[in-house]
């Protein structure tokens, strides 16, 4: 039989990831913070989209994703039960669509400070004697660790080699001060000798901070010790052996030293007055505060109200006046192609911060309906909870239950949750009741170890506990449940009261 080429028209289906499913995938998994950066991002580049702060627009949405949701209201499936995709999948962006999407404007703040109390609590002067400072005058300048750095070496390092020495190490610093490079890579980089660079760190090593620059604990705790004088030859050997004193064995240690029980513990005091991260203290990293996307509270009846944060909305929508403006003069096909896309394009994207929207309050509504009774009694009665219980409730897949729950926070009575929190592994029951959350075990935990008295308690006595009291456990699980809560083993805890 001979083989010849030909022709088949054949007819298959395919899922075809498009740019607009795409967007609306990543929008779910965006924080408010990363939506909003995209947001200013897509108002610069897209013309026909504008950011809505009218009051009036805000008024005018009664009904929207936004709205309050009373349990057992979160029942309902999202758009006749179709999940995100095919729901996002059947939208005809060409259609009318009401694109505003906003929520009540937040309350104003009142401050309710008198102008006496305002003078006499230090916020100004009590009375208009004399001139105002100046404005320089009033401005409060932070240490900087590295423009403190720059003018020490620009003082003590006169050299033009050596400061380019100098600069180049200080490129290797980490965020705790330490030298995290290699001297060698430095030394050819700069083709010089590594004699020239290690002289060079060492002039940078007596700079302040004290303790900068250091290539390790060791060095940075003996750079602090000789700048007061105290880097004897039993000091050294205590440096020396570090991980002796972090274990807590303070009878090696006496002996590797050669010094008594009162001596050790003396020395044992100067090190813990020392810094071991001398850099902290300049360029403080300011912890961004977490802005809930979702809000809880009771209702009359009981039960709890949850609604979105209308300060986390985005509220964008298509400029329909410019656009029309726009679209009557426009007479060349690349700009009405150019036109057309960019109008498709804002059209989808309103759509899709609306889906967005009505996604997450639904995900929020199943979860805390499922975990009602952490929010009336508290962790001890967190329950065991996997992605795929509030997929099969809601209809949607549990991958994009995931990208919904990742860095969305919920404001509680109990405090701000991430959504993620509310998922944890079950732990069995000793008597064939409900399983238990492996974060209420962990919190038993917890307080177990934080309560006891004289009597420390191992692993295997926690064990025997938490079985009297209904878990089943192993000690394997109890001993890692205990080291991700950062608490020392029983022999290390006897070891520290015993000290004390």
């Amino acid at each position: 039989m001979a083989l010849t080429p030909r022709l088949d028209l054949r007819q298959t289906q395919s899922l075809v990831m498009t740019p607009q499913l795409q967007q609306a995938i990543k929008l779910l998994q965006l924080s408010n913070i990363e939506l909003n950066s995209f947001l200013e991002q897509e108002l610069e580049r897209n013309p026909l989209l504008e950011r809505e702060d009218s009051d009036d627009a805000r008024d005018s949405q009664s009904n929207d994703a936004d709205s309050p949701e009373l349990f057992p209201a979160a029942e309902e499936p999202i758009l006749d039960g179709m999940t995100i995709g095919e729901a996002l999948s059947s939208v005809d962006v060409d259609s009318d669509y009401d694109n505003i999407y906003n929520t009540d404007s937040p309350a104003e703040m009142q401050n309710g400070e008198s102008f006496a109390e305002w003078g006499q609590g230090g916020g100004g002067k009590t009375d208009f004697s004399g001139e105002a400072p100046n404005l320089e005058e009033t401005l409060v300048e932070e240490g900087n660790l590295r423009d403190h750095l720059i003018a020490q070496i620009t003082l003590d390092i006169r050299d033009p080699a050596d400061r380019l020495i100098a600069f180049s190490l200080l490129e290797l610093l980490d965020e705790a001060g330490y030298l995290v490079g290699d001297l060698v890579e430095v030394a050819s980089t700069l083709n010089c000798s590594l004699a020239e660079v290690e002289a060079v760190l060492r002039r940078l090593q007596g700079m302040d901070p004290v303790g900068i620059f250091a290539r390790s604990l060791r060095e940075c705790l003996a750079l602090q010790l000789a700048e007061k004088n105290r880097l004897d030859p039993a000091m050294a050997l205590l440096l020396d052996n570090l991980e002796m004193l972090a274990r807590r064995d303070l009878s090696g240690l006496m002996a590797r030293c050669a010094v008594d029980a009162e001596d050790m513990t003396e020395m044992i005091r100067e090190i813990k007055a020392l810094d071991p991260k001398p850099a902290l203290r300049f360029d403080p990293v300011l912890a961004a505060p977490v802005v809930p996307d979702v809000l809880m509270r009771r209702s009359s009846d009981g039960g709890w109200l949850v609604e979105l944060n209308a300060e986390t909305l985005p509220r964008v929508l298509v400029n329909m006046p410019y656009y029309a403006k726009v679209a009557g003069s426009v007479q060349k096909r690349e700009e009405k192609s150019y036109l057309s896309e960019q109008f498709q394009s804002a059209n989808w994207l309103v759509k899709s911060l609306h889906q967005r929207a009505t996604t997450i309050l639904k995900v929020a509504s199943e979860i805390v309906r499922q975990q009602d009774a952490f929010f009336h009694h508290g962790i001890r009665s967190l329950k065991p909870l996997v992605l795929r219980d509030i997929a099969l409730v809601v209809g949607m897949h549990e991958s994009t239950i995931s990208r919904v729950t990742s860095n969305k926070y919920l404001l509680t009575p109990r405090g701000i949750y991430e959504l993620k929190y509310f998922f944890t592994q079950s732990v069995g029951a000793s008597n064939g009741g409900d399983a238990h959350s492996a974060e209420a075990v962990r919190d038993r935990i917890r307080t177990m170890i934080g309560g006891e008295g004289p009597e420390v308690l191992s692993d295997d006595r926690i064990v025997e506990i938490l079985k009297a009291g209904g878990i089943e456990i192993a000690r394997r699980t109890v001993a890692k449940y205990r080291e991700a809560l950062g608490i020392p083993s029983s022999v290390r805890r006897k070891k520290e009261k015993s000290l004390r």
